[in-house]
């Protein structure tokens, strides 16, 4: 069952498939803008529309997406882009023009805004080439696998992350998202979901992050404190090493997420990093919620959450585990409304809910 917050929900929508008995989703349609409302803390400082009203277009490669960004008005002239097939380097060039600043390995939305990136279909998969957003912001990006993006190897994009956003970036909603990795580090990956140099009001939601060395960051570095006002929920972390996700100052708002065998560290909240953890899952795991790895720490405040076969270190000189037993260290205001479905009933929710192809489904707060 839920438990209420707020009253504010995401919007309903007529496209949202039925999940099947088998617990399945069916397909978006073959036309599909995005669906629902942004939530979280996209939703504040003006909220996030990505492309609505603008013009839709669709594109079955990488560089007919950059086209689509350079044939507009303006930067900031709104376009929903609708990607279906696969998206990879072989089909992927950069595009010149004056409403655009592209890439060839990467896609690259840069410098614009009111941008929606939208997989039809049963989702577009974006394969070995990642998301850069960089001084950008009213961005969405919905319904799409990202899968093995690496930093080294052969062929690289975007310095390794399925998703990457720096330099002065406001207001992305990524949402019913599968990021994928193969390994960490050693085999060329780097973060499914990294957030850096001052990117602000960021949601990511029903989305999968499986498979990874590192989920992901909020912040480059011990002096990168710029960066905030993110929210996780209902998303499912599995098979992760660590950073799900790492968070250097700034406020993060993690519930409903389900959080199963981290073998490492979870939300590691350090540098005067402030996480708001309510009502999750955390399974088969080690060491889910602390500072670690510095001795500068950051905080967290805890409710309603359950550890199921959670391991935890002990304490030493930077390594500050939240647990056995974990209690809040701070208290963490909450500007905008949501409702929590009950933690023993995530594991369900997240499971029918989360990822690309899901039809977009969102909870309805049963088991």
């Amino acid at each position: 069952m839920k438990r209420s917050v707020a009253w504010r929900l995401p919007g309903a929508v007529a496209a949202l498939a039925v999940v099947a008995a088998t617990g399945v989703a069916l397909s978006l349609p073959e036309t599909a803008s995005a669906a629902g409302s942004a939530t979280g803390f996209a939703a504040e400082n003006g909220g996030t529309t990505g492309g609505a009203g603008g013009e839709t277009v669709r594109a079955t490669t990488g560089t007919e997406i950059h086209q689509a960004l350079c044939s507009r008005e303006s930067t900031d002239t709104p376009l929903i882009i609708e990607v279906e097939g696969t998206i990879n380097h072989g089909n992927t060039s950069d595009v010149d023009g004056d409403s655009c600043d592209t890439d060839d390995d990467r896609i690259e939305l840069k410098g614009i805004s009111n941008v929606s990136i939208i997989g039809v279909g049963s989702g577009a998969t974006f394969d070995q080439i990642g998301i850069h957003i960089r001084d950008s912001s009213n961005i969405i990006i919905q319904n799409v696998t990202i899968q093995n993006v690496k930093k080294s190897g052969s062929p690289t994009s975007n310095g390794g992350d399925a998703i990457g956003m720096e330099s002065d970036v406001r207001n992305v909603w990524v949402d019913h998202t599968t990021l994928i990795a193969s390994g960490g580090e050693d085999e060329g990956y780097d973060g499914l979901f990294d957030l850096k140099n001052n990117t602000q009001y960021v949601t990511l939601s029903y989305s999968v992050l499986r498979d990874s060395g590192r989920g992901g960051l909020i912040g480059s570095s011990e002096s990168d404190r710029s960066n905030g006002y993110v929210t996780f929920h209902h998303n499912l972390y599995q098979n992760i090493d660590s950073r799900t996700p790492l968070l250097r100052g700034g406020v993060a708002h993690m519930y409903n997420n389900y959080y199963a065998d981290v073998h490492e560290s979870g939300i590691n909240s350090r540098a005067g990093g402030q996480a708001k953890v309510e009502n999750n899952y955390f399974q088969d795991s080690r060491n889910v919620l602390g500072t670690f790895y510095t001795d500068e720490p950051g905080y967290w405040e805890v409710s309603g959450n359950i550890f199921d076969n959670v391991t935890w270190s002990e304490p030493g000189d930077e390594t500050s585990p939240a647990g056995p037993d974990p209690e809040s260290t701070t208290s963490v205001s909450i500007p905008y409304s949501y409702e929590l479905d009950d933690a023993e009933c995530v594991p369900a929710i997240v499971a029918r809910t989360a990822g690309a192809g899901t039809g977009l489904a969102e909870s309805d707060g049963s088991c």
